[in-house]
């Protein structure tokens, strides 16, 4: 099957939305060689791939993938794609713990660093903060504290025959775009940072067909995978099958704009001192400012607040007074003390 599929690409064709689940589930049984993967996901980057393309590709995944068990919870995330090639901290990462300091139970699916300098569980672990290894574990933490971090390799483990085509050839393909799509809590409400506007819209019309309640794709304008403090930002809001796009400043929201170099970081040991300072109000203007823009941004798609605008003040005030530390060092005096008593 993969082989027609895959002279079907060579002549200039794409596949239908089956076609692409197919194949991908070829992928994900392990009956495709690393080649036939890589000449694949090639010919699709090289022309471009379609949204029936990643819509087979992502239900694909999502059939294969361990979830974790059933909650009543109304689950956000906070993943996005990687790949700006900006060096910044671990913006994602913060804006889940801010969340879940405000009574918001967030899923956050992360791998380690494969494009950025500092993965999510690369900072977690600087942060002595716990990395669920079960889906049960990781259901437990969600009802206990509102997070769990979903280690994709641990819940994508079909994934692990795409693993040494995608290293070796070495650029972004449609495996990148996939990870935000395939929430192992299928969470319904997410802020997805995408690191291409054009890529944004055919994931935005992908993420409708696959379902979800309200989700913001956004693009800072610099080419970051998050709302940017330092410049506009594009987002592409998806409520079920409609979709809108605007525009948004940091001063549109009452934020002051920022500087790039204030979040930029070298390893996952300079975030983690950077996300404990943003988390006790302590850290610069720039680095305070986009985790308060994000955070908004993911209180808004999980219908928390009516506007960014009117979750940017919640989220200032939750960690002005100290509240949303409290609830940071919460989380990692119970990691020290599940260690001890291991």
């Amino acid at each position: 099957m993969l082989k027609l599929l895959l002279r079907k690409c060579m002549n200039g064709e794409t596949l239908t939305e089956k076609e692409a689940q197919a194949a991908m589930d070829e992928i994900m049984r392990g009956e495709a060689t690393p080649s036939q993967i890589a000449s694949l996901v090639t010919v699709m980057r090289f022309r471009g791939e379609t949204v029936d393309e990643m819509t087979g590709f992502a239900r694909s995944m999502r059939a294969h993938s361990v979830t974790i068990p059933e909650t009543k919870l109304d689950v956000v995330d906070t993943c996005g794609t990687g790949g700006d090639d900006l060096g910044t901290f671990n913006i994602s990462t913060t804006t889940a713990i801010v969340l879940s300091a405000l009574g918001v139970p967030v899923a956050k699916h992360g791998n380690r660093a494969v494009s950025s300098k500092s993965g999510s569980a690369d900072v977690l672990e600087e942060l002595q903060m716990s990395i669920q290894y079960s889906p049960e574990e990781a259901q437990q933490a969600l009802q206990q504290t509102n997070l769990c971090f979903l280690f994709a390799p641990l819940y994508h483990q079909s994934m692990k025959h795409a693993v040494a085509p995608r290293k070796e050839i070495g650029f972004r393909t449609i495996f990148n775009l996939l990870g935000p799509l395939t929430n192992p809590a299928n969470a319904k409400h997410q802020l997805i940072g995408v690191y291409d506007e054009a890529f944004a819209r055919k994931m935005a019309e992908t993420l409708s067909r696959l379902g979800t309640t309200r989700s913001l794709l956004v693009t800072g304008g610099e080419g970051l995978d998050e709302l940017s403090i330092t410049t506009e930002s594009h987002i592409i809001e998806v409520n079920g099958t409609e979709q809108k796009q605007y525009s948004l400043t940091p001063e549109e929201v009452g934020l002051t704009r920022g500087t790039l170099d204030e979040i930029q970081v070298e390893t996952p040991k300079e975030s983690a001192a950077l996300i404990r300072k943003v988390l006790a109000g302590k850290a610069n203007a720039s680095a305070e400012g986009i985790v308060a823009l994000n955070a908004a941004a993911a209180l808004y798609a999980s219908e928390r607040v009516a506007s960014i605008k009117e979750g940017v003040s919640l989220v200032q005030k939750a960690i002005s007074s100290g509240h949303v530390y409290r609830h940071f060092e919460k989380l990692t005096t119970e990691q020290k003390e599940t260690e001890q008593h291991a």
